[in-house]
């Protein structure tokens, strides 16, 4: 059986807020809602949650308030903002829901950092996570009349143990850090759902057995009972297919790819970013009339990732790494993307300037990135925002962020490595403090128990405990320190096993070192900016456009040139605030001709 082409084209377009399952029927409820501070922190004893409350301002949402695109722009301390839309009938209607009769949840796909969610003044739930999405249910007796939805978030600057990334505990953005981002940041949408429905499915494909392991989690335990078809095609032809019973609550199983006669024909279904070739699969749950009560649309690829012999492996096959440093943050709206066709448009940039790979650095990106990386063709390193602080408070966030993160986002073919900790934020003192050590490697083993399919980075830049990969974070300012430290494997072996460029040791135990592929993953930062603010700064500083050229070219070059490095990651792609050293400027306009940046990229000689 075969997807149909409007369902396959409607899945395609990038907007979907949560691309690998998705339901025909959705509403979208970004745009103009309502809005109001509570820096006093009344709105809760005063019943702003109720019918009747003044909400003096409008915001456009998913826009942090931070940001201009917002309506707002306010980058001052407001630890507490409301929200508020009515959801007409017209909107259940968009998203599904028949004659009152139908489960209506509430999407979000970030919130930061704790929010609280009302429907017509109840309570529907609590979440805390400034990353991570969640999902609410609707009472039953407001889907037929509509209701007003109403949204606490509460995000407090100085608390260091949220997991934040770059966001500034101070007012004003300061070195590599920028304005915070409170409140609604990612899309926020509706749908309609039976009771017995998919909530979650994740795709892990196993290239020697050609097959495809699947797990999908139900609403609840079966009642009745039901069956899990699932069919999968590629170019309008099955390759695979099943139903079987479900009985529990989450669930496993394993579809057997078709035999193609020859061992190397499966070449044409694995992905890579030379050819993405990703495969849709449509999973329905039927009753035992054969009635179907769940649909929806996903998509897979086929690929394995791995490390060998200090070298990264894609399909089994030494692959060389070029990434580029992705802050994700644009001056208009922040944190948030301004729009699925932005999100797009970073995927073919980096793309254009000749990378295959980005680094998504100190942030959960939104899926809908990881979409058009998967679409086109992109590896990507999968990172969070880190907390600032080492406490038990700062552990059990961290924790929980990265275990939704790692869950939401592994089935994304692209995605090819897990960071959990970067430069010890949060672990400062991991050199001689056990407790930390300690933490690094939970962190990494616990990636690897939820995720075995991909390697993991413990600590990406130095005080590696266990890891899947060395990665080392390096601004020297010319070629020729670069290549004293990875002309051979003798200068490498010996950074390695002692004290790294920033003047902390690269490793802690010797489990860090056996064998593992050597990365150099920040390096450059060259700031080029003519027009520049005057607290503008880089890692160093060209003076023109051809000093920008040849310090690029003198930086790539030596990585590129050394027989030992797996791969590397430039910092950064784009002019990011007062961060000046991207090779565009912050609003993606390539610094030097598009040709000549990936030129260097690829390593060609310069004309």
């Amino acid at each position: 059986m075969q997807i149909s082409t409007s369902k396959r084209a409607a899945a395609l377009d990038g907007t979907y807020p949560r691309p690998q399952l998705r339901r025909e029927a959705w509403a979208d409820l970004t745009g103009e809602w309502e809005f109001a501070y509570d820096d006093d922190d009344r709105g809760r004893h005063e019943g702003w949650h109720l019918a009747g409350a003044a909400f003096d301002r409008t915001i456009t949402v998913p826009f942090p308030p931070e940001s201009p695109a917002s309506g707002i722009g306010d980058t001052g301390f407001h630890p507490i903002v409301w929200y508020r839309r009515h959801v007409s009938t017209e909107d259940l209607g968009t998203a599904g829901a028949v004659d009152g009769t139908s489960r209506v949840l509430v999407h979000f796909g970030a919130v930061d950092f704790r929010s609280e969610v009302w429907a017509d003044g109840r309570l529907l739930g609590v979440h805390e996570g400034g990353q991570t999405p969640f999902a609410l249910e609707i009472p039953a007796d407001l889907v037929a009349t509509g209701f007003s939805l109403v949204v606490r978030a509460e995000d407090d600057h100085a608390d260091v143990s949220q997991p934040r990334g770059k966001q500034d505990w101070l007012e004003e953005p300061h070195v590599i850090w920028y304005h915070r981002t409170t409140g609604i940041w990612q899309p926020v949408w509706l749908e309609a759902v039976p009771d017995d429905h998919l909530v979650r499915l994740g795709w892990a494909a196993d290239l020697v057995r050609a097959s495809v392991d699947l797990r999908v989690r139900l609403s609840r335990r079966p009642r009745r009972r039901l069956l899990l078809d699932v069919r999968i095609e590629h170019d309008g032809v099955e390759l695979a297919a099943m139903r079987t019973p479900l009985r529990e609550p989450e669930q496993a199983v394993t579809l057997h790819l078709p035999d193609q006669g020859n061992g190397q024909a499966y070449e044409r279904l694995l992905w890579s970013p030379e050819r993405p070739t990703l495969l849709d699969a449509r999973l329905r749950i039927v009753d035992e009339d054969g009635t179907v009560v769940d649909e929806v649309l996903s998509y897979l690829g086929l690929r394995s990732v791995d490390v060998h012999g200090g070298r990264f492996l894609l399909n089994d096959r030494p692959y060389y790494v070029r990434s580029v440093l992705e802050q994700g943050y644009w001056p208009e709206t922040h944190l948030a993307a301004p729009g699925a066709d932005a999100l797009r448009a970073e995927v073919e940039l980096i793309r254009e300037l000749g990378f295959n790979a980005v680094r998504l650095h100190e942030k959960a990106e939104d899926p809908r990135l990881l979409f058009w990386a998967d679409r086109l063709g992109l590896l990507v390193w999968g990172e969070i925002g880190s907390a600032f602080e080492f406490s038990p408070r700062a552990i059990e966030r961290t924790v929980t962020e990265w275990m939704e993160v790692v869950t939401r986002d592994a089935s994304h073919p692209s995605i090819v490595t897990w960071v959990p900790i970067n430069e010890s934020w949060g672990v400062q003192h991991a050199s001689h403090d056990p407790a930390q050590q300690a933490y690094i490697r939970a962190l990494f083993h616990l990636t690897k128990a939820l995720d075995p399919t991909r390697p993991v980075i413990s600590n990406d830049g130095w005080e590696h405990a266990e890891s899947d990969l060395l990665t080392i974070h390096d601004y020297a300012t010319s070629g020729a320190e670069l290549r004293r430290s990875y002309g051979d494997e003798a200068s490498v072996d010996a950074l390695v096993s002692g004290v790294g460029p920033a003047g902390r040791r690269l490793t802690l135990t010797s489990a860090a070192r056996d064998g593992a592929p050597v990365m150099v993953t920040e390096f450059g930062g060259v700031s080029f900016a003519p027009s520049a603010p005057a607290d503008a700064w880089g890692y160093s500083a060209a003076s023109t456009a051809e000093d920008f050229e040849r310090r690029l070219r003198d930086l790539v070059g030596a990585l590129q040139a050394s027989p030992v490095l797996a791969g590397f990651c430039y910092t950064q792609l784009t002019d990011t605030r007062q961060e000046t050293n991207g090779l565009t400027d912050e609003h993606r306009r390539p610094k030097l001709p598009v040709e000549t940046l990936r030129s260097i990229v690829l390593g060609e000689t310069a004309r």
